[in-house]
């Protein structure tokens, strides 16, 4: 999910957002730039407050909060970075650290994290910000992909409803989105004008990896059997079925969610935080329900990019700046902010916590498919961006619409990717 702040605009924060000179102003107080990807209204309410908290008991260590966006942060900061006005304490996702962290551009966390933090916190986690020997960031939210269905539909067509302790395999799913269309309906909705995370992610599922690391630490991409299931079936359900919308194919989640309600569409995956668009935007009566993505090989392993806390290598206060992770990420504050983004925390005591656990709204499914989170499959792949924007994304789009075929797309994947990857692995 996008917030949409003008790019113009964010640079010019982003520019004002480096240490300050000295590390200190004149009343000899450190001040530490906060730069924050909150968007939704929530979420925004409740990162100030507790930067407010922070202000109000630590009045040494001042920390301000920059508003920054999800659209054109890794361009963003790479300019930042480059012109030495990076803010202290950055919030990104995980995927998108490797080149930073690799670059110099983050600071080692391995010492400075307290054994609190980095207790509280599963180690399948910490490997997504963990690169070489260092920890790069603190993955501190999560969200895992869910089905979004109409009840009322799946009532009707008497599916068996699938639970995360009995989910639908990926040759029942496709069975049962095709018994839930016809007369002009769908039973799903592909929001694919990000295809590459959504098929990665959810090929762990099938036993997929596509990356592999050989002994001399390069990538390769090979896109074999187990990496297929996943795309194969999409690419099924929209050129064979004729049970998935061909229309929303290069749509986001959001545009999907007028066809959902208006009946059109029975079924839309989509990442766990969606739910609070759908509360806020569902018509009067409109019974919609949760349930996991399908399980295949891997059972319900997904693969996840948590959003994530980092410190600049530039930032001459790190010890304050990890000291204000360690608060903004105890266990009652990850609880505060994963309700106020409608995702799932990291941290394990945060997970216990009932409000986050009950069956309004699809919480404790989202909660039962925390523990089944895995790093994506490219979290450590350098050069990954460019993979994902100059060949799997046009190659993915042109597969699901039926423009090439599976022969096609493994080609372009493994042939053309592996070119791309391989000028970052020299």
């Amino acid at each position: 999910m996008r917030a949409r702040v003008p790019a113009v605009v964010v640079a010019v924060l982003l520019l004002l957002a480096g240490c300050t000179p000295g590390g200190a102003p004149d009343d000899g107080r450190i001040t530490l730039r906060f730069q924050s990807l909150a968007w939704q209204e929530e979420s925004v309410r409740v990162t100030e407050e507790l930067v407010a908290e922070w202000n109000a008991a630590r009045p040494g260590v001042r920390v301000e909060y920059v508003q920054g966006s999800w659209d054109s942060v890794h361009d963003q900061l790479l300019t930042a970075f480059e012109g030495g006005e990076a803010p202290d304490v950055i919030h990104d996702a995980s995927d998108d650290l490797a080149d930073f962290a690799y670059g110099g551009h983050l600071a080692d966390l391995t010492g400075l994290l307290p054994a609190r933090l980095k207790s509280a916190i599963p180690e399948r986690s910490w490997r997504t910000t963990t690169f070489g020997d260092g920890i790069y960031g603190v993955p501190f939210l999560q969200e895992p992909r869910v089905l979004v269905a109409d009840a009322t539909r799946l009532r009707e067509a008497g599916v068996r409803i699938p639970t995360p302790e009995r989910p639908w395999s990926w040759a029942e799913f496709r069975q049962v989105t095709k018994d839930l269309s016809g007369n002009g309906r769908y039973g799903i909705a592909w929001p694919l004008k990000d295809p590459v995370s959504a098929t990665l992610n959810l090929s762990l599922s099938a036993g997929g990896r596509l990356f592999h690391r050989g002994p001399d630490g390069k990538v390769t991409v090979r896109f074999e059997a187990a990496d297929q299931v996943v795309p194969r079936t999409l690419h099924d359900q929209v050129n064979t079925d004729r049970s998935a919308s061909p229309s929303t194919l290069g749509s986001g989640g959001s545009d999907t969610l007028p066809g959902f309600f208006g009946g059109r569409y029975a079924m839309v995956p989509l990442g766990f935080s969606y739910r609070q668009q759908i509360v806020q935007q569902a018509p009067e009566g409109f019974d919609w329900q949760v349930l996991p993505a399908p399980a295949g090989a891997g059972g319900l392993t997904q693969g996840v990019s948590p959003q994530t806390l980092s410190i600049a290598e530039d930032c001459p206060h790190k010890e304050e700046a990890a000291a204000f992770l360690d608060f903004l990420l105890q266990p009652r504050n990850m609880v505060r902010l994963a309700l106020g983004d409608w995702m799932l925390p990291t941290g394990t005591e945060a997970l216990r916590d009932p409000a986050l656990r009950t069956a309004e709204h699809g919480w404790a499914t989202g909660t039962a498919l925390a523990a089944h989170l895995r790093p994506a499959p490219a979290q450590t792949v350098r050069g990954y961006p460019e993979w994902k924007d100059k060949v799997a994304t046009p190659a993915l789009q042109e597969y699901y619409s039926g423009a090439i075929g599976l022969a096609g797309l493994r080609e372009r994947l493994e042939e053309d990717g592996n070119l791309v990857l391989a000028r970052y692995q020299r």
